[in-house]
């Protein structure tokens, strides 16, 4: 389908909801004593701790120049971490940021890709014989060690976005608990766990992410019940448009296109070193 900058602006204001929710949950907590979110115009720039996938600038750009003052102060305090500030730029920002962005010393790492589908028809069901359910509080151990043995055994397709240790991959589970507002679930095969997924839904965009699958199950219609579920419980939420972010060329972008979703743009992964 095609996205209209209107559009655009509410799915990267929906992905900056996210990473504020994530990060917010941990800020100032034991956990995370370093934590912090500094608003950035219509997006948000998030730590945690060292290594974190959670450590972004997102949701900027895409109405205009970054504010240039704002811009500094977050590169300042990542400098006074010694951490690299990754930013992550739609596509479709303003022409006049990526000048910017490249004369303040941002580098491309990659890429990944940002694909959406409307919820105004009903999503395709899933076939096969998976259950997925939602998850329950007692069950959220179950759900983070799914995620963990899953994503610590990638399938090997397309262009890899990040090379993560089991420890911070871990961690960084642990930490998306702290978010609020999340839906999760747990995808069963004959009665065994098999994958798990979650889903954020803000300003009608529904978020779909964390989707992973156990090695031994791949292959057998997990993620497209995963992704029937999730797309269901959207639409009946009144959502009107899902979004799933993958690197280009996996297995995942094709489960994705199979449930009806296209490109809608990408995003490039900018880093500015810590020196």
């Amino acid at each position: 389908m095609f996205i209209d900058p209107a559009a655009a602006q509410r799915i990267e204001r929906a992905e900056a909801a996210a990473t504020r929710d994530t990060a917010g949950g941990l800020a100032g907590s034991d956990r995370a004593p370093r934590a912090f979110i500094r608003e950035l115009g219509p997006g948000v720039a998030a730590y945690v701790r060292a290594g974190s996938p959670l450590n972004k600038l997102i949701g900027v750009g895409i109405d205009g120049r970054i504010d240039e003052s704002g811009l500094a102060a977050v590169e300042a305090a990542y400098r006074e971490l010694n951490e690299p500030l990754r930013a992550e730029i739609a596509t479709l920002a303003a022409p006049e940021v990526w000048e910017q962005l490249g004369a303040r010393g941002y580098r491309l790492q990659e890429i990944e890709n940002v694909l959406c589908r409307s919820l105004q028809d009903a999503p395709p069901p899933a076939d096969g014989d998976v259950r997925v359910e939602r998850v329950a509080p007692s069950a959220l151990p179950a759900f983070a060690e799914t995620l963990v043995a899953a994503f610590c055994h990638p399938d090997g397709s397309g262009a890899a976005l990040d090379q993560l240790t089991r420890d911070v991959i871990e961690t960084a589970v642990e930490d998306s608990l702290a978010a609020s507002g999340v839906a999760r679930y747990l995808a069963r095969r004959d009665g065994a766990i098999a994958g798990a997924a979650s889903m954020r839904v803000h300003d009608g965009v529904a978020v779909l992410n964390g989707s992973a699958t156990l090695p031994t199950d791949r292959k057998r219609g997990i993620q497209a019940a995963l992704l029937a579920r999730r797309l269901g419980d959207a639409r009946a939420g009144g959502a009107d448009l899902a979004i799933v972010t993958t690197a280009p060329g996996t297995q995942s972008q094709a489960n994705a296109m199979k449930a009806g979703f296209a490109l809608a743009y990408a995003r490039a992964v900018l880093i500015l070193p810590p020196g």
